[in-house]
């Protein structure tokens, strides 16, 4: 592998001339709406792009980049979040395609849905399927139940 690349999740490119400017360890300690505490951990990444266009960041200098920061910092093992400027700071999750790393999309979700009255998500059933299902308690047209 010549080139780092970072594909975002609309399959644009972050340009090639970025640098990243933050690795860090991110902890958040917080409560959910059912009142439980949590704690994530993830491993944060912060690219960013300026008019340095012969800037070229080298797959070597990133590797160093990391064992660096895993040195001084002391990271684990977490998930890699990624932060890329766009119209505002997007987050996003991190995947390798075996040649570029891809920008995933993060989505917000409620962690406590039993516990704060969202009803779980129904499952959809066609008409039609409702008319293969026989049971004993089923009427069928003819059957003489109406």
């Amino acid at each position: 592998m010549e080139d780092v690349n970072f594909i975002l999740p609309d399959g644009r490119m972050v340009p090639t001339h970025f640098h990243v400017t933050e690795v860090g360890a991110v902890t958040k300690n917080f409560i959910d709406c059912g009142g439980t505490v949590r704690k994530e951990e993830v491993v944060n990444f912060q690219l960013w792009e300026a008019n340095d266009f012969d800037h070229r960041l080298k797959p070597q200098k990133l590797s160093d980049i990391i064992g660096l920061s895993e040195r001084v910092l002391g990271l684990q093992d977490y998930e890699v979040e990624v932060e890329y400027q766009g119209e505002t700071i997007g987050k996003y999750g991190l995947e390798f395609d075996g040649i570029n790393f891809l920008l995933t999309s993060k989505q917000t979700n409620c962690l406590a849905s039993d516990k704060c009255g969202i009803p779980p998500e129904k499952i959809k059933v066609s008409l039609q399927a409702l008319g293969t299902v026989k049971s004993a308690n089923s009427c069928t047209p003819g059957g003489g139940c109406c």
